[in-house]
Formats: C-alpha cells, sequence, structure tokens
C-alpha cells in the first residue's frame, strides 16, 4: 500500500466557544462555508503569515498546516484569543493524509487534480515528497518558503483562483487591502513554479534542483515570457492581467 500520511504537515485544534466566530473575524476563508476550505492568516497589510486548511469537527475546527510552523501560528492565534474561552493547541492523535485519487477523503478544496484529503491517525511511511512533486506540477504553491512569509500579498499566491478568500464575509486581518486589489481587477505580481534546469535565477523564492523547477514572484509581463507552468486554472487570470 502507498504512503499517505504527510509527514510534513501538523494539525492545530481550537475548541471552545464560537470557534468559527473568533477564525471569522481573522481568516480569510469564510467560516460559515462548508469546511474543508484553503485559507491564510494575513499581515495588516494583507501578506501572508501563514496558509492551511480548515476542516471541522463537530464544533471543534482543526488547521491542517506546516509542521515546521505550527508552533508558530499556535502563538500568533493565541495572541489574538484575548479573554475568549477557546483552547488552541496541537492535535498529536491525528494526522494529514492524502492520495492523488480514490475514494478516500474528500477532494482538495483548491483544486480537484490536486487529489485526496482526510484526516486520520498516522501510518508509516511518509507521502510528502510524491505530495510535493504532484501539486507543483499543477502549479500550485503552499508553505513560508514557497509563499514568502511577510512577503507576498495573498492574491499573489493566486488566492483568488484557488478559492482561498471570501470577498463577501467581512472584515478579517489583512482585508482592506486584499479586497483593493480585487477590485482593481489586477494583480502585478504573482507566485508560479518555473522549469529552471540548474539555475533558478534570483526571482526564486525556493529551487528544487531534484525536480528541476522552483518558485519564483514574478511581474505578470515576465511570467508570459519565462519558462512557468501555466495551467488552464490559472492561465486565463494572468492574461487578464497582462491586459488590464
Amino acid at each position: 500500500m502507498n504512503a499517505t500520511t504527510l509527514r510534513d504537515r501538523a494539525l492545530i485544534r481550537l475548541s471552545g466557544e464560537d470557534v468559527r466566530g473568533f477564525l471569522q473575524g481573522l481568516v480569510t476563508a469564510d467560516m460559515n462555508a462548508p469546511l474543508p476550505a484553503w485559507g491564510a492568516l494575513l499581515t495588516p497589510q494583507g501578506k501572508v503569515l501563514f496558509d492551511f486548511l480548515l476542516w471541522a469537527e463537530g464544533d471543534d475546527i482543526l488547521v491542517d498546516c506546516e509542521a515546521d510552523q505550527a508552533d508558530a501560528l499556535v502563538r500568533r492565534l493565541t495572541l489574538y484569543r484575548l479573554r475568549r474561552r477557546i483552547v488552541i493547541a496541537r492535535e498529536p492523535a491525528l494526522a494529514v493524509h492524502w492520495a492523488p485519487g480514490g475514494d478516500a477523503g474528500v477532494a482538495d478544496p483548491r483544486l480537484p487534480g490536486l487529489g485526496r484529503r482526510w484526516l486520520a491517525p498516522a501510518e508509516e511511511g511518509d507521502a510528502a515528497a510524491a505530495w510535493r512533486t504532484h501539486r507543483l506540477a499543477l502549479g500550485v504553491t503552499e508553505g513560508a518558503a514557497e509563499l514568502g512569509q511577510d512577503r507576498t500579498l495573498w492574491l499573489e499566491a493566486n488566492a483568488r483562483e484557488l478559492g482561498g478568500v471570501s470577498f463577501t464575509k467581512g472584515c478579517y486581518v489583512g482585508q482592506e487591502n486584499t479586497a483593493r486589489m480585487h477590485h482593481r481587477a489586477k494583480v502585478s505580481r504573482r507566485l508560479v513554479v518555473l522549469r529552471t534546469g540548474e539555475d533558478p535565477g534570483e526571482a526564486a523564492n525556493v529551487h528544487y534542483p531534484a525536480l528541476g523547477l522552483a518558485v519564483a514572484r514574478l511581474r505578470v509581463e515576465a511570467i508570459l515570457a519565462s519558462a512557468a507552468i501555466l495551467p488552464e486554472w490559472l492561465k486565463d487570470a494572468i492574461a487578464a492581467d497582462a491586459e488590464a
């Protein structure tokens, strides 16, 4: 049996009084919509600090995030908690699982082609490398290294095209700049996956030499002249930005 556990992911559990309401005023996803959903916690200027998937388990919310960023995300959420009766802590009993197809779990909310995802106790093996290869081939970026923590505006991370932001939910941290960019109907720079060979160039946020790929934040004009992977879900948006 192929490995399904994503060992580079961790889960944070939020439980207590009105957890959805608490997160509704913080994250980019609409917590009143069906979950799971992809979203982020931004700076007040609209730049990405953490991206994650949000799952519901009864009245609790589970945050599916990078394992290396989990403790920092717990601390950040705790700062916003103030006097609310909410417990925010890592969930050690469950792990994140992924498969490129099949019937297990649910389709990734960003893009059906990303495969299936579910939460269950960890199993032997690690699917992280297979997941990364699959995801990058579809031009999808995630995580602090690829997104550029506190450097990239959320819409530059293709959040609009991948369903990572609600424009009808009301206020959240970073909402003002994110909404302004959306209503301007133009994103000047975007994160893309580049076919690089050996040299990713100075623009790359992160380089995967074994895959011959890199993630870079480029101006739209440069993307059209580059060796970027431009899947159907992104191609029309970049063409519209170039014309705007």
